[in-house]
Order: structure tokens, then sequence, then C-alpha cells
């Protein structure tokens, strides 16, 4: 687990400044992809996150060396996470990336999503893929307020791995050293809204998990989280998230997710479907809210 702040100059931003927060499946980029491969369509990430400029970033999918790249494009941000096939830098990344003129790091961490979340490259409940959560605490420079931000990439087939990934995360939440601090939940859950795992998340379930499949699982209270896209759009229909690279979709579920704490006031939330010339940056797409951490 790689928790790493970088010390750069910044310009403190104001006490209750807005925080923009962003959560993108990036496609990892050794994917066979032909002319979406990732060499084709770098500068499209990075220009895409250039001109979101979120203070809190969740990608998903994304490799060592696609990080680096990122990285470099974009210096402002310190980075967090472990690869997930050996807690260091081999396998895919959940990583936050954060903004330094904005936040500090004081602790952070990577878990996998299993019975044994300190055990690195672990894997149950049915997930044929290591999937991980990077978590971590960050410090407002300014007001000195805290905020808890958890990236998961569920897995893509297990619904009993989505479910008890859910309650992992929820315990986790539950088990914070601060737990007066707002939370974020972000990243690709491959589960739409109607999923126990996300209904679970949102407090509409008391567990996600089948309790004739679990029997002897008690799993944590629901962390009762705000869906920051909901928040604005209530009644929005076309909210698909996952385009495969096919130009124009909007059908499909919205399967990415920025959930937040019950107090956290919403502001503004919602999809992009950036395109060049007919061309996406991911086969994802980008979700971004605008939220307010603390009332003045």
């Amino acid at each position: 687990t790689i928790c790493l702040g970088l010390a750069l100059a910044h310009t403190p931003a104001a006490a209750g400044e807005p925080v923009e927060l962003v959560s993108f499946n990036v496609r990892y980029g050794t994917a066979d992809d032909k002319e979406n491969a990732w060499p084709h369509r770098r500068e499209m990430v990075t220009d895409l996150l250039a001109d979101l400029d979120g203070d809190v970033v969740g990608l998903q999918e994304a490799l060592r060396f696609q990080l680096d790249q990122i990285g470099e494009a974009l210096p402002g941000y310190a980075e967090i996470g472990a690869g997930r096939d050996d807690g260091a830098t081999r396998g895919e990344y959940a990583p936050i990336l954060v903004k330094t003129s904005r936040f500090t790091i004081d602790s952070c961490g990577t878990f996998w999503l299993s019975d044994t979340p300190d055990v690195v490259a672990s894997t149950h409940w049915g997930n044929g893929i290591t999937r991980v959560c990077t978590w971590a605490r960050l410090i407002d420079k300014t007001s000195g307020d805290g905020l808890y931000v958890y990236n998961v990439h569920m897995d893509h087939q297990s619904q009993p791995s989505r479910e008890r990934a859910a309650e992992l995360i929820a315990a986790r939440i539950e088990g914070r050293a601060h737990p007066d601090e707002p939370v974020v939940v972000m990243g690709d859950l491959n589960a739409g809204e109607s999923n126990p795992a996300v209904r679970y998340l949102r407090g509409e379930l008391a567990r996600a998990s089948s309790a004739e499949a679990w029997p002897d699982h008690a799993p944590p209270a629901s962390p009762a989280l705000v869906d920051t896209f909901r928040a604005i759009h209530p009644d929005a229909e076309e909210v698909g998230t996952f385009s495969g690279f096919r130009p124009g979709s909007t059908t499909g579920e919205k399967i990415d997710h920025v959930l937040v704490s019950p107090g956290v006031a919403v502001i503004d939330a919602s999809i992009d479907r950036t395109s060049r010339e007919g061309r996406y940056p991911s086969d994802h797409f980008a979700v971004i809210a605008t939220v307010q951490l603390a009332q003045e």
C-alpha cells in the first residue's frame, strides 16, 4: 500500500469552498482496443482530467504506466493506491488523486475485497479477479476539516462479491477513526441503481447480501449515503455510464457512482460524455459531483 503526499507550492482554498469530486474508469492500458487503445486516447484522458480539475479524483483500471503518464501531465496531484496483484505496483489500481493545493493526506491505505481484506491479492465471494478499494483521510488545508474517501472497482461478474464488497466498505466506514467526518464512496461498482449492493449503500436495504446464502454473516448498518447524481437529476432517464466506446451511447445503467454522507450538500452533478472526432477517452464516462462538506 502506498500513502504518499507531495509537498508542492499551492494557493490555499478559501474556507467553505466546494469540493469537486470525479470518478473515472480509464480502461486498462494493455487492452487490445485497436483504434481505442491507450496510445490513441492517452491525451484525451489527461486533457479531460485537466478540464474537470477535480479536487479528489478516483480512477479505476489504471495500470502503473498509465498513472505515471497521468501524473506527468497533471503534476498538481498526489497519488494514493497500490497494485492489486502485489500490494505495490503490479496489476490494476483503484487510485485516489488528491489536489495538493486543497488537501493534505492524513492517512490512507488499500484493502482487498475479500474475507481477508488486509491480505494482499486475496479473493473470495466468487470473483475470479482480484478487487481492491483504496481509501484516504484528507484534511482541508484552510479549514482543517477532515474527509474520508473510498474509491472502489467492484467485480463485473459476481453479484455475491458486489454485495459483500458493499458491506465490507460499510464496515470500514463504520470503523473509521473519526466517525463524525463526512464520507465519499466513488467508483465503478459494476452495479446499477437498483442493485442490492447500491441500494444497501444508500440505506434502502438492511443488508446487501442474501441471508440465505450467508446465514452466519451479520453485516454492518448501512452508511445511508446519498447518490449525488440523483440529488440533482432525480428524473433523468439517459444515465448510462458505460459506452463500450460506442459513439452516442447514453443508454444502459448508471454503474459509476459518487455517493456522499447525508450531511454533505450536493451543489451539482453530471455525467461527462466528452468526445473528440467521434471517439471517447474511455469505455466509461466520468461522473462528477460538486459538494459542500459543511454548512457555514
